[in-house]
């Protein structure tokens, strides 16, 4: 993978930098800003070593049209916030106003570009359709430098195509990225725990099935779980449950048992009459969950206070965590113990050697969930700005746009 380490070579030079500045918004008010904020650093760097910096991105899952719900408008003064200087918007990707703007440039401005997939070319599975759009951004800038993390797993015209036609090299973010994911892949400091939750274990099979053998403990939480008690034969009552994936978790339950990283299930759970925020809520051990006033109608949202304590003790014995997942429906507050009690635990002052550990957040809703509850970016090791990304990193997967930096 190419990089740069002296943002000098660019002075003079128009570089065109993917970023990944898809927040959340409510009503166009910006939620979360930590992917504006980690983009930031190279952004900056380019821009005070001389460049002239085109920042793109993408915004939502608009339809390949221009959706005003979409726009990155909003983004833009947030950007110029973190990175301490104008940020100049134009109003289309390749269009009039991008050009004219682009071409008015100078060394240490910095322009932002209205939402990629407001243009179709950008994510089509046509590969002509995307050379062309590529081709069209490509001709704004004379380098290109890669810094979208969230988006490298993606064969997108922005991320993928564009390597192509301009020199081309991995931003700051990416590279850091890399290698923190290197380091849990292939150097693991032991204890190495693994926390995944989530609704689904199908989107962390993969995972499961790359680290069960390179991990110590893997321990699950998260709507996944009740795939893995029903397949140990609990009653789950009407929790979520992936009955098509009972063979799978069987299988991993088996291989944990044969000497792979140790499995460690919840004992107990928070057993809810319905999913409100207000739902009238039972702690009940994993033997008994349908033993509440609900009875079969019941479901769990969040790990019980006792499993809460046995998970942060393991976390926080462990050298290297990586953790991917909210153990339960962190966004309502009454199940929010056991996804607050794991963060606790991940925090760099956690620990006895806290100076000696790697604590990984990975991205998507776990680092959405440590921000919302009042954690700041800098308590942890790393938060990961790719939840996708990350999890097909880990995977052992080939991702294109890192591929197409070699």
């Amino acid at each position: 993978m190419r990089t740069f380490d002296d943002a000098g070579i660019f002075a003079g030079h128009t570089v065109l930098v993917r970023s990944d500045l898809n927040v959340p918004m409510d009503n166009g008010t910006i939620t979360d800003r930590g992917r504006i904020l980690a983009s930031a650093g190279t952004i900056r760097d380019l821009a005070e070593a001389g460049g002239k910096v085109i920042v793109m991105s993408h915004l939502g899952r608009p339809k390949g049209t221009p959706d005003p719900q979409y726009s990155l408008a909003p983004i833009a003064p947030e950007l110029a916030t973190a990175i301490g200087r104008d940020v100049a918007f134009a109003a289309d990707t390749v269009g009039e106003d991008a050009q004219s703007k682009a071409a008015g440039l100078e060394n240490g401005q910095v322009l932002l570009l209205e939402n990629l997939r407001f243009n179709p070319g950008e994510t089509s599975k046509d590969e002509s359709e995307r050379r062309e759009f590529a081709a069209q951004l490509a001709a704004l800038a004379d380098d290109f430098v890669s810094d979208g993390f969230g988006v490298v797993h993606r064969k997108q015209a922005s991320v993928y195509d564009i390597a192509a036609l301009l020199p081309h090299y991995a931003g700051s973010l990416v590279r850091a990225e890399v290698e923190v994911s290197d380091r849990l892949l292939n150097d693991p400091k032991p204890p190495f725990t693994v926390v995944l939750g989530g609704s689904k274990v199908s989107d962390k099979l993969g995972v499961i099935d790359n680290l069960i053998d390179r991990a110590d403990n893997l321990l699950i939480g998260g709507g996944m779980v009740f795939t893995f008690l029903a397949a140990l034969g609990h009653d789950i009552g009407s929790s979520l449950l992936e009955s098509d994936r009972i063979d799978d978790v069987k299988g991993y339950l088996d291989r944990a048992e044969a000497g792979g990283a140790r499995i460690v299930l919840p004992t107990d759970i928070v057993m809810a009459a319905s999913f409100a925020a207000d739902a009238e809520h039972w702690v009940r051990p994993v033997t008994a969950l349908e033993d509440t006033p609900a009875g079969p109608d019941g479901l769990g949202l969040d790990i019980g206070e006792e499993t809460a304590q046995t998970y942060a003790e393991i976390i926080r014995s462990s050298a290297t965590v990586f953790w991917n997942g909210p153990m339960g429906v962190f966004e309502f507050p009454a199940f929010a113990a056991g996804t607050k009690a794991v963060a606790q635990a991940l925090t760099t002052d956690a620990g006895t050697e806290a100076a000696q550990r790697l604590t990984v957040v990975g991205g998507g809703d776990s680092a959405a969930a440590v921000r919302s509850l009042g954690f700041a970016d800098d308590d942890f090791g790393h938060i990961s700005t790719g939840g996708g990304a990350s999890l097909e990193y880990l995977e052992g997967k080939t991702l294109p746009g890192l591929e197409t930096l070699a």
